[in-house]
């Protein structure tokens, strides 16, 4: 019987170890380097290599930055966007490791380059409002707190990274063995700008309870939450109440297109 559970303890701390040597390939999923025949390419030197961004529209006053999901390329929200947000820039970023960037993502580098690029864009911008889906929205509330943001755009959010692989892998102790936390539910509190969330009903990746608990630590006077009814994590971009929610948001001023 010692023998037996000496294995199990055994496979378990294998597990165990296991998780914590793969983890970051189980976060991040970089997209291969793709074209676009109507937006700029830019490329933006970071601390650690080079940054591709892609940018629609030739508007001083007014941009919006986005950040995507885990495996997203967010080139195939150009079209998109470029319509939703007329009368802006629109920049999309490939994560370090995605597309044509260079360097492999982990958290820390990512906030580093989501800083640089924004520094960037505020530069050449009057306002800049934030949009960050999936991944991308624990991104977005790191700006909201560490850089002047005009708006900030939260979809299918996390409350963090490790409530969101504890509910994955119940049985490990996931808050002691994960590097990458993005934990955005301790700077909620923080955040000082208009800020939009946007959640799936049926969210089978990020459970709907994430983006609750994260709302509820934002100040009531600036957050507007709107539950795409019938949307899962994937095809929220399909309903029009997606459409009409950001328009409305980044466009405050503007007759919806």
């Amino acid at each position: 019987m010692m023998w037996f559970l000496g294995l199990v303890v055994a496979a378990y701390a294998a597990l165990c170890a296991y998780l914590f040597v793969v983890q970051r390939s189980m976060i991040y999923y970089p997209t291969p380097e793709s074209g676009h025949s109507t937006a700029e390419d830019l490329r933006i030197e970071s601390e650690d290599g080079v940054l591709q961004v892609w940018r629609v529209g030739e508007h001083p006053e007014n941009a919006v930055l986005y950040f995507g999901g885990n495996a997203e390329d967010v080139a195939g929200n150009i079209d998109v966007f470029a319509d939703y947000f007329a009368g802006h820039s629109v920049y999309l970023a490939n994560y370090r490791g995605y597309g044509a960037s260079s360097g492999t993502p982990s958290e820390q580098g990512i906030l580093r380059d989501a800083e640089r690029l924004f520094d960037v864009v505020s530069d050449r911008h009057r306002q800049v409002t934030v949009i960050g889906r999936s991944l991308g929205s624990g991104v977005a509330v790191h700006l909201g707190t560490s850089r002047d943001v005009a708006r900030l755009v939260l979809v299918t959010p996390y409350d963090s990274l490790a409530r969101v692989a504890a509910g994955r892998f119940p049985i490990f102790p996931v808050s002691l063995l994960i590097r990458d936390r993005f934990d955005s539910l301790n700077l909620a509190a923080l955040i000082d700008t208009p800020t939009l969330v946007l959640a799936a009903e049926y969210d089978e990746v990020i459970p709907i309870h994430h983006a609750r608990n994260l709302a509820e630590r934002i100040r009531r006077d600036l957050l507007e939450f709107v539950v795409i009814d019938g949307a899962g994590h994937n095809t929220i971009g399909e309903f029009d109440e997606y459409r009409d929610a950001l328009v409305r948001f980044v466009r405050p001023d503007e007759n919806q297109i």
